[in-house]
C-alpha cells in the first residue's frame, strides 16, 4: 500500500540524522557520546526490526515465508484473541449499501461515497446530527440489523477456532458496531460466550481502540499480547493498530485487493481468507500462553 520500508542500516541512518532527530543535533563531547551509544545498538536494533510487533515495519500475510535460516525468531507471547461478529463469526448478510442510502438518500449517499470509495463510517456521519434527526436515524440502522439477525448464520470454521482456543486457554472477545440485541441472539444461537462483549451500547465503537482496551485491561493483558480479528480493514484493523495489537484481516472475496483502499494507511499483520487460517497462524506465530 505504498508503505516505505527500511532495512535496519536505513533506519539507523534516519536515528542518526540531526534532520530526523533533533537529539543528534547536540554538539562536542555530548554529540560523540550519543553516536557511539547509537552505533553500540545497531546490532541490537537489526535483531529487533526482523521481530513481529504492531508497530514494526515488517508486516506478513499469512501464510508466513518459509525462512531457510536455522535461528527462528522469538514468537511473541499471545494471551487473547478478540473477534469483530458481523462478517468474522457470522455470514455477511446486511446489505450495508441500502442501509447508507436509507440513512442519507440517494444524492447524499452518491455525494459521501464518491468522497469515501473505501467506505462510509455512518454512525459517524450521524453523531453531528440534531437528536431527533439522529433517532429516526439510529432506528433505521437498527431496522436492517434485526432483519440480519433473522437471516444470522454462523461463519464456517468458527466453531473449530473458538474450539481450539478452549484448548489453549486463549480469552475470547468481542467487538461490534451492532446492537446488543444482536450480540444476545448470536450468543444464543452460536453456544458459545466471548467476554467481553461489546456492542454500540459501549459509547465508543471501531476504530476507536477504546473497546479493545477495555477489554485488554479487563483481562489484565497487554495490547501487544492480543490479536484483533474481522473484516474491516478501517474498523478492525484501525481499532487493533491504534491500541497496539496485533491484526488479522479477513478478506474472503478479495476485496482490499482494489485499488479504492490502495490510499489507507493501514496494513494488517496478517490477511487470511478463512477462519480456519487464522488457527493455523495463531499455531505457527504465537507462543499461546494464557
Amino acid at each position: 500500500m505504498g508503505i516505505m520500508r527500511l532495512s535496519s542500516s536505513g533506519w539507523l541512518n534516519l536515528k542518526l540524522s540531526p534532520v530526523f532527530n533533533p537529539i543528534c543535533r547536540a554538539a562536542g563531547r555530548n554529540r560523540i557520546f550519543l553516536l557511539s551509544a547509537f552505533s553500540t545498538i545497531h546490532s541490537t536494533l537489526s535483531l529487533y526490526s526482523s521481530c513481529h510487533h504492531p508497530s514494526s515495519p515488517h508486516r506478513y500475510s499469512f501464510p508466513m515465508p518459509n525462512f531457510s535460516s536455522t535461528v527462528s525468531a522469538p514468537r511473541g507471547r499471545l494471551r487473547g484473541v478478540v473477534f469483530d461478529m458481523d462478517g468474522t463469526l457470522t455470514v455477511p448478510v446486511i446489505d450495508f449499501a441500502a442501509m447508507h442510502k436509507s440513512v442519507l438518500g440517494d444524492e447524499e449517499y452518491v455525494r459521501i461515497k464518491s468522497l469515501n470509495p473505501s467506505g462510509i463510517d455512518i454512525l459517524h456521519i450521524i453523531q453531528s446530527w440534531a437528536p431527533e434527526k439522529q433517532r429516526r436515524a439510529y432506528e433505521v440502522i437498527a431496522d436492517f440489523e434485526r432483519q440480519g439477525i433473522d437471516r444470522l448464520q454462523i461463519m464456517p470454521g468458527a466453531a473449530e477456532l473458538c474450539t481450539f482456543l478452549d484448548s489453549k486457554n486463549i480469552r475470547r472477545g468481542l467487538i461490534t458496531r451492532n446492537i446488543k440485541e444482536a450480540v444476545d441472539i448470536f450468543h444464543q444461537r452460536f453456544g458459545w460466550t466471548f467476554h467481553p462483549a461489546l456492542s454500540r451500547e459501549f459509547g465508543y465503537y471501531k476504530p476507536n481502540p477504546a473497546p479493545l482496551l477495555h477489554i485488554c485491561s479487563s483481562w489484565d493483558v497487554l495490547p501487544n499480547e492480543v490479536i484483533m480479528v474481522g473484516d474491516s480493514l478501517r474498523d478492525d484493523v484501525g481499532c487493533g493498530k491504534q491500541a497496539g495489537a496485533f491484526t488479522c484481516l479477513l478478506d474472503e472475496t478479495g476485496r482490499y485487493n482494489s485499488e479504492h483502499y490502495a490510499n489507507m494507511d493501514l496494513e494488517p499483520d496478517f490477511k487470511v481468507s478463512t477462519l480456519g487460517e487464522v488457527l493455523h497462524l495463531l499455531n505457527a506465530n504465537f507462543e499461546l500462553a494464557p
